[in-house]
Parts: structure tokens; C-alpha cells; sequence
């Protein structure tokens, strides 16, 4: 609880901040008093839908669509959590749902028994059988053979289903006969009219679901499929459900379908997993083993260890044998920041080869030209090209990419410095994965805060960089400054790219001459059918100033930049108005992930 009222004083914090800055201290009083009031102490819950909301989706003609199939191990379960649960899926708005309980329970607690035979009695689409106990994944496949819907979903017996789970999960699957889907979730202790949070997820992401098992619940998915597979696997208990996930999915071929909808409660209590790994200790290495499993499929020689954080792992992919990077960096002046780039570049870069290609723009320093000279010198396979014309970013590039020998480009900025030595071979070597086109860094200001965690396209109205300002060493919101995932775009402050897809996309646009070319570059790389991922284990420094903004005064520059907004959002409206690596559920006005304060989510059709 301490934890909790910790968060919701940062919270409280953050938002009076900001308010204060914009509005001053009246206005900001009164705003603040009605969002306590409506974040903490609100009548109407946070994530369900309106009343009216819920008896409109019980008068739709369910003709057609699938029942969905709940499977429950039951386990010396409490007379609270069972007929809270019981109670969650009886008041769905859908009657297209079957409830399949197998009771594993001790001699000590036959009553739990009892009350589900009861419920059986009273409801034929409640079953019930009683088992031995033989651990959570054969206990869920006993529960499974009494499903008859075409879809099996899995809850926990101390959970609680969302009034309209099954009329979404139902409908999407109707809609789009998807092999699996799954829902956004909230964490609660006592009343799901006020959870502790919600957990609102990207659409699908393999490198982030290798990274931790963000789909969770709920999820339903073909019945037909879970068999084929061999539904859960013993070996695994205590990641049973990642484990079943990473197989579906290699199984359908197809991406699941992500439903931005709280449907489901997950309940914490001391020895729930939602309370940390340290309930279970035995979790880590089933998920190692789940994880390495699907490895062999997608990424043979693989290997998986811990992660940065617990319930959080990290897959590292073998080196290609004939990886050569070409790095480069536009330079005008600033060379003492250049010798601070090159430097920490050729001092810390362990397991790559690589070449440095600086990229000389209308430098008008004498000393510039007379450092390159030295600079050729003093750094192996480092020499620089002369471009001839006005700055344009992406120009610089296209430019100095014809130099380039590597079978990678990796765009730098000359305000940068490398902080860990395996920065190059862990972009490299998720890059080289299948599919990935593009990848993307850690950047940290000075002060040991975020600069950059990958790109949310969207922010701010065009874009902006995850969890910015954060503080280092922190795992983010679900573990996303943490953890290897996807996303829209990555900054090209450091953007490592095969050279193919570079090519292939005919390089960056020279017609954003300063801004977006890289969120409009990787948005390119993604229609084309390859991945953007991010890794938080390359870490650098970028000198980019805090305060650097557009400037006002310079006509030019603002036209410029309307009109690099004007192209980007007239190119890529659609990703623009919903990034699938991040939730609609969240706001788009700051960086941080929180709640979007219109609470769009309920706002149901």
C-alpha cells in the first residue's frame, strides 16, 4: 500500500507541476481539486463503461458468434474469489461463453467442490471436474477438455472478468475469425471499480513479447489451435501462459489481434504472480525455458538470461561473421565534440568491425579541416567526404552513405559519447535478425535522464521519444525503457539500418531537410514489411541541449518546419492518429505513458 501511495503522490505531483506551469496557481487549484476528485475518489469507475453502455451490447443479435470457452484451475480457492469470479463471467453482456472449472484442490477445502457443482446445477454452461493435482499447466489442460467453444480463454481462480469480456473477445473473433486475441488489463485488490492500474498494450510485438510476457490477460484464442500445439506445457509451470503464447503464435503464422479494452482484473494478493517473480521463484526458469524453446524456431543459437529487471529477459542473437558497420556522422565545426564521439567510439567498441565516415558540411573553422587530418591519423578506417551544399540532414546522409563499404549504416550525431562497450555488437546483432530492418539506442542527457527510448508516433500530434526525461536506471511503464521491443520509429540521433533497406527505400527523404526524416524514414522501413526494435543495452550520451527549440523568431526556419509537419502528417496520417506500439489509452500529450485524461477507453461504439 505504501508503494501505491507513493505512486499516486508522484502522480498528484506531476500533474499540479505541469498545470502550474501553464495556467498559474488559481486555475491550477481548481483543476487540481477535480482530478483528485475524479482520479481518486470518482463515483464512476475508472475503466468499466456506462451502464447504458452495457445493456445496449446485451440486445445485439449474437447469431454467429463464438463461444468462448473459460478455463479455470481451481486450487483450495477462497469462497470470496470464487464467487467473484463466478459472479464476473454470469453478468457478461455476451451469453456466448462456457465456464470450465477443474478442481485440483486438497482433501481440506472439498467445499470448493461443492460450490462449483452447485453453480453446474444451475448453469449447463458451467462444468466441473475434479482432478489430482498434477501443477497449474495440466490442471488448465484438464479444464480444457471440457471446453466446447471454438475459443478457449484462461483465468486465474482469483481473478475477475470485466462485464463486456466476452462481447468483445466474441466479436473481434467474429469479425475477424483472428486465431488469438487479447485485451488490455488492471491490476486491483479488493473492487474493480478501483483498480491499481491499467496495463494498456501495444498491438503485436515479438522482440518486446520475447522481452517479458506482456499479453498476459486476457486472451482467448482457437481451440482447435491450443490442441494442436499441445496445449500447456508442464516443463513450464510458472510461465505457462508465455510459453503457450510464443507456441500459438510460431503455430497460426498470423499476428494476434489486440483488443485496447480493460476486460480483465487481475487480482494482487501476496501470492499472486501479479505481485512480483519473488512469489514464485521458480518463474525464471520456466520463462528462460519458454523463451529458449521458441528461440530455436525463430533464432537458432540464441540464448536467454535475466533481463534488467525481474519478470523481464534478454535474447541475444549470435553476430553475423561478415558484419561490417559504416558509421556515420555529419560534422560542421564542433570538434571537440567530435573528438569526444570518436573517441568513446573507438575506446569502448568491443566484437564489430567498423569504419567511421565524417561527413564535412560547410565548416568554417580552419581548425576543423586541420583536426580531420589529424583525425585520419589517429583513428583506423576513419576518413572524411566533403559535402557540398546547404545543411540538409538528409542529404548529409544519402551523401555519405555512396563512401560507405558496411553491410550496415549506423547514423550518428556528433554529439554523442558511448557509455557501454557492447553498444555496436547489441544493435548489430538485433538487427541481423529476420525481419528487423532498423534499430534503435538508449540515449541519456548529461544529467542521467532519458533523452531517448524509442520514438511514439503521434506525440504531441507528430511525434515524440518515449519516456522522456525519466530518470536513469528506472524500468519504465511495463517494463518499456527496460526491455528489447518494437516500435513505429527510433531517432536518427543513432539509427543502425541494413544497408539494403536503406537502399531500398532510396535513404532518407532529402525533402525533410531537418525534421522527422527519421520517423518519416523508419515509418517507410515498416510499410515496406520489416520491424523497427529498440534495445535499452546500447547506451549513450547525447549532448543535445534540454532547452533547444525551434527558432521563433526565424520565419524561414518555422516555414520550414510547418512544412515538414505538413508532409509527414499528409504521408502517414494513419499511423499518426494511432502508433500500434502504443495504446489509445494513453495520453498523447506527454511522454511518460499516463492515462489519457479523456478516458477514450470508455467511450465504447
Amino acid at each position: 500500500m505504501m508503494n501505491q501511495n507513493w505512486k499516486r503522490t508522484k502522480e498528484l505531483a506531476g500533474y499540479f507541476a505541469e498545470q502550474l506551469k501553464s495556467d498559474g496557481i488559481l486555475p491550477t487549484a481548481k483543476k487540481t481539486a477535480g482530478f483528485v476528485k475524479r482520479r481518486f475518489f470518482g463515483k464512476k469507475a475508472r475503466f468499466l463503461p456506462l451502464p447504458k453502455v452495457l445493456e445496449k451490447q446485451r440486445q445485439t443479435d449474437f447469431t454467429g458468434w463464438p463461444t468462448i470457452s473459460i478455463c479455470v484451475p481451481l486450487y483450495n480457492t477462497p469462497k470470496e474469489f470464487f464467487d467473484q469470479l463466478l459472479t464476473s463471467v454470469q453478468n457478461q453482456t455476451c451469453p456466448c461463453w462456457q465456464l470450465c472449472f477443474a478442481d485440483a484442490s486438497d482433501q481440506q477445502h472439498t467445499q470448493v467442490g461443492e460450490w462449483a457443482q452447485d453453480a453446474c446445477k444451475k448453469d449447463k454452461r458451467i462444468r466441473y471436474v475434479k482432478i489430482q493435482n498434477k501443477g497449474i499447466s495440466e490442471n488448465t489442460n484438464e479444464a480444457a477438455k471440457l471446453a466446447e467453444g471454438e475459443y478457449l480463454a484462461l483465468a486465474d481462480h482469483d481473478d475477475v472478468l470485466a462485464p463486456h469480456a466476452i462481447y468483445w473477445m466474441s466479436k473481434k473473433a467474429f469479425e475477424t475469425k483472428a486465431d488469438f486475441l487479447y485485451s488490455d488489463e488492471a491490476l486491483f485488490e479488493k473492487d474493480i471499480r478501483r483498480p491499481i492500474v491499467g496495463h494498456f498494450k501495444p498491438d503485436y510485438a515479438p522482440e518486446y513479447l520475447e522481452s517479458c510476457n506482456y499479453i498476459c490477460h486476457l486472451a482467448a484464442f482457437k481451440t482447435e489451435l491450443f490442441w494442436q500445439v499441445g496445449g500447456e506445457r508442464k516443463e513450464c509451470d510458472g510461465a505457462q501462459d508465455h510459453d503457450l503464447f510464443l507456441r500459438l503464435i510460431a503455430a497460426s503464422q498470423v499476428a494476434p489481434v489486440h483488443i485496447p479494452k480493460v476486460l480483465y482484473y487481475w487480482r494482487v494478493h501476496s501470492n499472486s504472480t501479479s505481485s512480483g517473480t519473488s512469489a514464485k521463484p521458480y518463474v525464471v526458469a520456466a520463462a528462460k525455458k519458454a523463451i529458449g524453446d521458441h528461440l530455436q524456431q525463430v533464432c537458432p543459437n540464441a540464448t536467454v538470461e535475466e533481463g534488467l529487471f525481474p519478470s523481464t529477459y534478454k535474447v541475444s542473437a549470435p553476430m553475423p561473421k561478415d558484419a561490417l558497420v559504416s558509421i556515420l556522422i555529419p560534422n560542421k565545426d564542433h570538434i571537440e565534440d567530435l573528438e569526444k564521439a570518436l573517441q568513446s567510439i573507438y575506446q569502448k567498441t568491443i566484437e564489430c568491425a567498423f569504419e567511421v565516415i565524417v561527413i564535412e558540411n560547410n565548416s568554417t573553422s580552419p581548425q576543423t579541416f586541420a583536426y580531420y587530418k589529424t583525425m585520419e591519423q589517429t583513428y583506423p578506417n576513419c576518413r572524411m567526404v566533403q559535402y557540398q551544399g546547404n545543411f540538409n540532414f538528409s542529404a548529409i546522409n544519402n551523401f555519405g552513405r555512396t563512401y560507405a563499404k558496411g553491410n550496415y549504416l549506423l547514423l550518428l550525431n556528433n554529439d554523442v559519447e558511448v557509455i557501454n562497450k557492447e553498444w555496436l555488437r547489441e544493435m548489430v546483432s538485433l538487427c541481423a535478425r529476420d525481419g528487423i530492418g532498423a534499430v534503435g539506442a538508449m540515449l541519456y542527457y548529461p544529467d542521467d535522464t532519458i533523452q531517448h527510448a524509442g520514438v511514439i508516433v503521434g506525440l504531441g500530434g507528430y511525434a515524440g521519444h518515449s519516456h522522456k526525461y525519466a530518470r536513469r536506471g528506472g524500468s519504465g511503464y511495463m517494463f518499456r525503457a527496460a526491455t528489447v521491443q518494437n516500435l513505429s520509429a527510433v531517432t536518427a540521433a543513432c539509427l543502425l539500418v541494413r544497408t539494403e533497406v536503406y537502399d531500398q527505400m532510396g535513404g532518407l527523404d532529402e525533402d525533410f531537410q531537418v525534421a522527422f526524416n527519421d520517423v518519416d524514414f523508419c515509418l517507410r522501413i515498416r510499410e515496406a514489411g520489416w520491424r523497427i526494435a529498440w534495445t535499452p543495452y546500447a547506451q549513450l550520451y547525447h549532448y543535445e541541449s534540454k532547452s533547444r527549440g525551434l527558432d521563433e523568431q526565424d520565419p524561414v526556419k518555422k516555414a520550414r518546419f510547418a512544412s515538414e509537419q505538413s508532409r509527414l502528417k499528409q504521408r502517414h496520417e494513419k499511423v499518426l492518429k494511432a502508433d500500434p506500439y502504443y495504446s489509445p489509452n494513453l495520453t498523447l500529450d506527454r511522454e511518460d505513458f499516463s492515462e489519457n485524461p479523456d478516458h477514450r477507453f470508455l467511450k465504447e461504439e
